[in-house]
């Protein structure tokens, strides 16, 4: 881990996507975080010592999903599957496919494996799965605050976390998706999937691909918008400090009623031409009962 200094930044962007709206001033005490997202191997720990079973592998409840085939709720998880040509970008349900035996020791499902990505981050993990290992370490999720004051690396005001241009003179510091999603994938930097932790340059504060990769759990419910900052007519706006996210009833998924998470900093499946989020204002709900092969998560110290 390392110790990230308090200071005051600008929260979210008024120049990307409505949820990242408006950007305001922030205050975060210091605090210590990791370095880079947790692994397959420190997690596989973490299940020995504990035996905790994910989200993935266990069977759904009935009782959230109303009408489902009983047939249907089995162990599994969300796993990407590419497509064959161009398809319409606003069905995400044409390259998602929920997959029986998908969990974080099997990421696309049954015949696949970590064993030889055990320094990859851990995916296939849910928000319960995170919080559970955070506690086992002595250690917490992030606030979205935190988790974006630190993805930063001091840069304010910045787009990304290594500066103002997505690849400067040409430079791939980020795992994400280069060509046309979700059927062709250049891959100019080698990975077609997740990429071992440091195998980009840190940000600033030494941190290790806090945009791209995988996305991250955060512990703040999720809220449509930023709060707006306080108008003032004579004084720039006080930084809220150490700021929360929304309220339970506000996060709750639509379809299933449980709640939302934020969740931060992008994948290795955010593309250009479909989603812009390998940036340290973006932001995602993701349903707590969710696990996929692009969620993962870090660590803070504990309060």
């Amino acid at each position: 881990m390392v110790w990230i200094p308090g200071g005051q930044f600008g929260m979210g962007s008024d120049d990307h996507y409505p949820e990242e709206r408006p950007a305001h001033p922030v205050q975060v005490d210091g605090f210590l975080v990791d370095v880079h997202a947790v692994t397959n191997r420190q997690f596989s720990e973490f299940v020995a010592d504990t035996g905790h079973v994910t989200v993935a592998e266990r069977a759904p409840h009935p009782a959230s999903y109303p009408g489902a085939d009983p047939a249907d709720l089995v162990p599994g998880a969300l796993v990407f599957q590419g497509t064959d040509g161009p398809v319409d970008l606003t069905d995400h349900r044409l390259w998602w496919r929920f997959v029986p035996g998908a969990c974080w020791r099997h990421p696309e499902g049954p015949g696949s494996s970590v064993e030889d990505r055990q320094d990859h981050p851990v995916v296939q993990v849910g928000y319960a799965d995170a919080l559970g290992y955070a506690r086992w370490a002595g250690k917490s999720l992030p606030t979205e605050a935190q988790w974006e004051y630190a993805a930063r690396g001091g840069l304010d005001g910045a787009p990304y976390a290594w500066g103002d241009e997505f690849t400067p003179d040409g430079q791939v510091l980020a795992n994400t998706w280069h060509g046309r999603f979700p059927w062709e994938n250049l891959a100019p930097a080698g990975f077609r999937g997740t990429a071992p932790v440091r195998s980009f340059p840190p940000n600033g504060f030494g941190l290790y691909e806090v945009c791209g990769n995988v996305w991250e759990w955060t512990r703040d419910l999720y809220t449509a918008r930023h709060p707006a900052p306080a108008q003032s007519c004579c004084a720039p706006p006080d930084p809220r400090r150490n700021p929360r996210g929304g309220d339970l009833r506000g996060s709750l998924d639509s379809g299933t009623g449980l709640p939302r998470r934020v969740v931060k900093g992008g994948s290795w499946l955010c593309a250009p031409s479909y989603c812009r989020r390998y940036r340290p204002a973006a932001r995602q709900p993701q349903s707590v009962d969710t696990a996929s092969n692009h969620m993962g998560f870090r660590c803070v110290g504990k309060p």
